[in-house]
């Protein structure tokens, strides 16, 4: 279908503006770059009864943050585990803030944001390391916080969402822990370039064919992490016994065909998944709830999916 009303205004914006591209600017400058393009996007930050940023050791004995958000109410409270998005290289805990603050209200969950190490100054496998070892602590002390280790959801966007995908992987190799859910807000689950959705909507379509191109340089070692199931989970030969997942894509996306074909994936080993495309729709708006209508579509779509897998209300 055609782009959206709310869509065709932003990328009339971004086409039409001076400035250079993702791969021209430094890692510095991509930064800043998306913290200032989100800005107005993401909306002002709600009030939850409480906010608490918690250090939390490494698998290699460094440290990484966490911020643990908690709902008005009396819990024990489910608990979701979130990895942002930005290409491994972008992001932390303050863009994604106000998007946290939201998810903690309207699922009634308890949130735990991760501040994974980015690339690259920390390349693969370092991020889904530690969004392992995040996962891993919320599951062993988020009781502590008035959370129900019982009830534990892993979600990320973009390449968040591919640590979303990731981390249940390693969770089923390594014995655990045990997670509930996996939401995946269109993820990267190959570095194919060549599908269809990259031939198509590679150039003018906010994330670009050669911007992923820079994001995985910076990324990756070599080649060979490519073919490495926990940088690319559509490389894993055995998808079975993993957690129901929902699966969301955006028509004018060039990961639209690889979050497709893993939501596929996984269906075909046995796990209940729910895949949801968002047509008229580009990559990134689930940060945008205050021009895109489909970001609290997703929302409510999460917060029943919760409930639903929960079977109580969330």
């Amino acid at each position: 279908m055609a782009y959206q009303p709310a869509v065709k205004q932003l990328l009339d914006q971004i086409n039409s503006a001076e400035g250079k591209a993702i791969p021209e600017m430094t890692v510095q400058e991509n930064r800043e770059g998306l913290s200032a393009f989100y800005k107005d996007l993401v909306g002002e930050p709600q009030e939850v009864a409480k906010v608490e940023n918690v250090q939390i050791p490494t698998h290699d004995g460094e440290q990484i943050g966490v911020r643990i958000y908690t709902p008005e109410g009396n819990g024990p409270f489910p608990v979701v585990v979130f990895y942002h998005g930005g290409g491994w290289v972008l992001g932390d805990l303050e863009v994604i803030d106000p998007i946290m603050r939201w998810f903690t209200n309207e699922c009634e969950t308890i949130v735990v944001s991760v501040d994974y190490r980015l690339a690259p100054e920390n390349k693969f496998p370092i991020p889904a390391e530690d969004c392992y070892t995040a996962t891993k602590w919320a599951s062993e002390n988020i009781s502590k916080y008035n959370g129900d280790p019982k009830r534990l959801v892993v979600a990320g966007d973009s390449a968040g969402g591919n640590l979303a995908a990731v981390v249940p992987l390693m969770a089923k190799d390594r014995g655990g822990p045990d997670i509930s859910l996996q939401v995946l807000l269109y993820p990267v689950t190959n570095f194919d370039t060549t599908t269809r959705s990259y031939i198509e909507n590679g150039k003018g379509n906010y994330l670009e064919t050669e911007a992923m191109y820079w994001f995985n340089d910076h990324y990756l070692n070599s080649e060979e992490d490519k073919k490495n199931p926990y940088a690319a989970p559509l490389q894993a030969k055995d998808l079975s016994n993993l957690p129901p997942a929902l699966v969301f894509t955006a028509e004018y996306d060039v990961l639209r065909d690889e979050g497709k074909a893993y939501a596929d994936r996984l269906r075909e080993a046995g796990v209940p998944v729910t895949h949801t495309q968002f047509d008229g729709q580009i990559h990134g708006f689930f940060w945008m709830p205050v021009i895109m209508d489909d970001a609290k579509k997703a929302m409510a779509q999460i917060k029943n999916e919760m409930q639903k897998q929960f079977s109580t209300n969330v």
